[in-house]
């Protein structure tokens, strides 16, 4: 228990901090959809990174600002260029991955599209304002246009907040990273492969066990559902009230815990294989910037329903499982060192 104990005191601060902001919620003072309700959720999205500045303040108080910082994932990691282009592979990935998992979802059957028609845009539309200042066409593919380029930058600041406790420290933690845990484990060099790059050898990262003093591998994949079920379950002082699939009400919040665990572990991929945070950062503030939004190309007649279609429904799931398998199996990652 106390080897884990800086877990357990991210854990607290992260959970605690995000029920009592969302104390509103449940009081009745900002329900769905309102503009408190967002508001609310937005500041929810900083306390993973309270939770990280918390067990830098009292578990590794002899490590500097710049090395937490570089250990967490702040920086842009050994080999710059390849973060830059996970960079823009999630700004541009992203929303094509929303794009094609509607698509897929339509031609699937779970959602139909009126793309001619808009309808269900122009009802969403008509139900905040009076009179639409530009034809819905044009300003719908203008609102893309923000979604895909501006929107990531906007969000990005909250997206941080939430990356930074999530694939920032606490993946690498769970992997067994000497730089994040309590008390860095001496590692002994890597006989193959290339060090620091999450490249496969016979020196990829790990742990030395206890009590023998030999390397063996961190495991991955445990690692990484463990934090895509924790990550769901910390959304849960919103996902009970119905966000994200508002039909299921309080189911919504097991349902969203299946989409963490599959999109966490590409959020995973690329925190691990850059040892930069940033490409994550970009690729959950696109996600949150395109997901509703493609949905309102559904017919108002049958609206979709997200538990089921885009790239947060099924069909979503299945798609961005068969992305992070492929991802996986090209270019394998470890623990950072």
């Amino acid at each position: 228990m106390r080897r884990h104990a800086d877990v357990w005191l991210f854990l607290l601060v992260a959970f605690a901090a995000s029920w009592l902001i969302a104390l509103p919620v449940w009081l009745g003072a900002a329900p769905l959809g309102a503009a408190a309700f967002q508001i609310l959720g937005i500041l929810i999205m900083f306390t993973p990174s309270l939770g990280v500045l918390a067990v830098w303040l009292t578990r590794r108080r002899g490590t500097t600002a710049r090395q937490w910082a570089r250990a967490t994932g702040l920086t842009f990691g050994p080999r710059r260029g390849r973060t830059v282009a996970l960079l823009a592979a999630a700004l541009l990935g992203v929303p094509l991955l929303v794009a094609v998992a509607l698509l897929v979802s339509a031609a699937v059957g779970v959602v139909r599209l009126d793309v001619a028609g808009l309808s269900l845009y122009r009802a969403q539309l008509a139900a905040v304002l009076d009179q639409v200042p530009l034809d819905p066409g044009v300003l719908y593919a203008v609102q893309v246009v923000q979604a895909v380029l501006l929107a990531p930058i906007l969000n990005a600041i909250p997206a941080l907040g939430e990356e930074w406790g999530w694939r920032g420290w606490l993946l690498p933690r769970l992997l067994g990273d000497p730089a994040v845990s309590p008390t860095p484990a001496a590692v002994s060099p890597p006989a193959a492969g290339e060090p620091g790059t999450g490249e496969s050898g016979a020196g990829e990262s790990g742990a030395v066990e206890p009590g023998t003093g030999e390397w063996r591998p961190a495991r991955v994949w445990p690692a990484l559902v463990l934090s895509g079920v924790i990550w769901g379950l910390w959304h849960a002082p919103l996902t009970l009230k119905g966000y994200n699939y508002p039909a299921l009400g309080a189911w919504a919040a097991v349902l969203f815990v299946g989409f963490c665990v599959i999109f966490g572990a590409l959020l995973g991929w690329v925190r691990l294989r850059s040892r930069s945070v940033w490409p994550a950062v970009a690729a959950h503030a696109s996600v949150n910037a395109t997901t509703g939004l493609a949905l309102l190309l559904g017919d108002a007649a049958d609206p979709p329903n997200p538990a089921l279609a885009g790239i947060s429904g099924i069909v979503g799931w299945v798609l961005l499982a068969a992305v992070v398998l492929v991802a996986y199996r090209l270019r394998p990652v470890t623990v950072p060192r």
